[in-house]
Order: structure tokens, then sequence, then C-alpha cells
């Protein structure tokens, strides 16, 4: 089945069978390897990307199935003046990611907060990566990364 991909802001004609799930496409198709693999069944998130501003776990859903949709992965992150966004910098800032495997599916659930809630509490933040895991334990460091970068994107 041939379909089309809006990803980062460009438009792919993908080939590819109709239960394909979207992070192979962006992987092996696409080249886009910040998503990763990791439970392969949307239960880890480190998988995720964004679909039209929120939150998805790309592991199961075919990426037949989305239309239309906006996708941004992290690698298509940026800040509305097309720098390096604040959460990029936050993390970097704060060295958020220990091994680092999760840290993509942490930014993107992070942007889609920071975008609906500008300035989240920190009970807001953990309750938005609570579905987000993180086996070495950054958690503290990825709360703060986050604090940091809804403080540099304050009004």
């Amino acid at each position: 089945m041939t379909f089309t991909l809006n990803v980062n802001g460009t438009k792919h004609a993908i080939d590819a069978e109709d239960d394909t799930p979207l992070l192979y496409v962006l992987r092996d198709e696409l080249g886009l390897h910040g998503a990763r693999y990791g439970c392969g069944v949307g239960q880890c998130g480190a998988c995720t990307v964004l679909s039209n501003g929120s939150p998805l776990r790309s592991c199961v859903v075919p990426a037949s199935a989305l239309g239309e949709r906006s996708l941004t992965t992290v690698e298509g992150l940026r800040a509305e003046d097309g720098s390096q966004h604040p959460l990029l910098r936050a993390f970097i800032a704060e060295q958020a990611g220990q091994c680092a495997y999760c840290i993509p599916g942490m930014v993107m659930t992070a942007a889609a907060l920071l975008k609906h809630t500008p300035q989240p509490t920190e009970a807001q933040i953990h309750a938005a990566l609570d579905a987000n895991l993180c086996r070495c334990g950054s958690h503290n460091r990825i709360v703060r990364a986050i604090q940091r970068a809804a403080k540099e994107l304050a009004p």
C-alpha cells in the first residue's frame, strides 16, 4: 500500500504494508532514529512522537492509519525561530539522560505538556511523564530539565 505521511513538515510517500507500525516506517524508511523501540506494546514511551501536537506511541499505531496528521519526531523538534528547542537545551544542561534511551520519548511527551500547560507544576510534570519509563533513574534531572525549559519558554 502507498500512503503519504507528513513528518517534521515534509510529506513522504511511503510504500509499506497496512499494518506496519509507524516506528518502523520512521526508522527504516525515513532514517529517523530518534524514536526508539522499547517494549513494542506502547507502555514504555521510548517510541513517542507527536501527532498533531499530542503524544503518540509509534510502536503500536499502523503508519497507514495516520492520514493527514502532522507528525513530529525529536529530530523535527525546533524552537519557533528554527533554533534548537529549549527542551533539548535544558535536557543537555541538566544532564537529564544517563543512558539516554528514554530521552526522545521523554522530550516529546514534555513538549506536548509545555504546549498545553506552559508553566506546569512539578505534580503535572510527574503526571505527564507517568507512562514514560526510565530505567536509569534520571527522573529528577528530567523534571528539572522540563522546569528549566518552561522558564525559558515563559513570556
